[in-house]
């Protein structure tokens, strides 16, 4: 790797952590030795990179420094394109138009040598049946950044139909469809709504009463109880499974 493509590297390592990363962790990374991490490190702060940290504790990367934009390898480029197709295909009418957008804005910014990577990339997404939805997604995905209550006809499997004000946390992108992670307040839990099954969707004027993160941060721990109350349950079936209790 050449030292100019080493020193972006460090930065971009810096910038996808909030935390002090040590020379161990990044030489270990970039395959060098921590000496020449210690060297780049002095180098970069050298050229007004606002790297805070020494050795033996680590480094961070104050918020807000910029480099130039799109300074794309190609496995970057290769994901993006990659990310921005399936989007296209399983995304709403707005993010597919989206996804589109951030192609031919990329196309025309990064270098004549890199466009080919766009315009007939490595990568492909099989095609998907989009499925029937009365409820336009972005409606959730607009109540999800603003915070804020939403009242929603549900279906359930058999078809009956039933009105909940539901605490939207985030809308699950999959290639079956959408699912939106709820608190729900007629259940009193967090739920999983299918968006397929939404027959409406109400964004309403009401604040949900907890801050988005500490909502989100509720919902992983009650998904995390979840998924260990199936563990043991399985644990405990193979169990009975191996020692049958007799009559």
């Amino acid at each position: 790797m050449r030292r100019a493509d080493r020193l972006f590297e460090i930065v971009q390592l810096l910038r996808r952590t909030k935390r002090p990363v040590s020379a161990a962790s990044i030489a270990d990374e970039l395959e060098v030795s921590q000496r020449t991490i210690y060297h780049d490190i002095a180098s970069l702060i050298a050229q007004r990179v606002p790297i805070q940290g020494e050795p033996g504790i680590g480094y961070i990367l104050e918020r807000g420094f910029d480099m130039p934009p799109l300074m794309l390898t190609i496995d970057e480029l290769d994901a993006v394109v990659l990310g921005a197709h399936w989007v296209a295909s399983r995304g709403e009418a707005e993010l597919a138009r989206a996804a589109e957008n951030l192609l031919a804005k990329i196309e025309v910014i990064v270098p004549e040598a890199l466009r080919g990577h766009i315009l007939e990339p490595a990568t492909s997404v099989a095609p998907v049946a989009r499925p029937v939805e009365q409820v336009d997604a972005a409606i959730l995905r607009r109540a999800i950044r603003l915070n804020r209550k939403m009242a929603i006809t549900y279906r359930t499997d058999q078809g009956a139909q039933s009105q909940r004000i539901v605490w939207p946390v985030l809308l699950g992108y999959r290639d079956s469809g959408r699912i939106m992670a709820a608190w729900c307040e007629w259940r009193g839990a967090f739920r999983y709504f299918r968006t397929d099954r939404m027959a409406s969707a109400t964004l309403l004027e009401q604040h949900i009463p907890v801050r988005r993160a500490i909502l989100r941060a509720q919902w992983q721990t009650a998904m995390d109880e979840e998924r260990e109350r199936y563990r043991q349950a399985a644990v405990t079936k193979v169990e009975n499974a191996d020692y049958p209790i007799s009559g």
